[in-house]
């Protein structure tokens, strides 16, 4: 089974990284583009067919070290 998990800064919280990111692009001639976020991108491959325990250890996975809860949000989708 795969696993896709995604990870961002929760919208509350400052994003410095993004910031630079959108001042670069503006300074290349991309004014049209607005707030910039960045976040994480993951591609996980489990040796279990069982949906249930596949979400259980993804969301285990995520909050003991894939993403910070305290700043950053996370979602996945499970395929397989």
């Amino acid at each position: 089974m795969k696993a896709t998990v995604y990870v961002t800064i929760k919208q509350n919280v400052l994003d410095p990284q993004g910031t630079a990111v959108q001042g670069a692009l503006h300074s290349m001639g991309f004014a049209e583009v607005g707030k910039v976020r960045i976040g994480k991108y993951l591609e996980l491959t489990l040796d279990t067919e069982d949906r249930a325990e596949a979400e259980q250890r993804v969301r285990a996975m995520c909050e003991k070290l894939l993403a910070n809860t305290v700043v950053e949000d996370y979602r996945f989708e499970l395929e397989g």
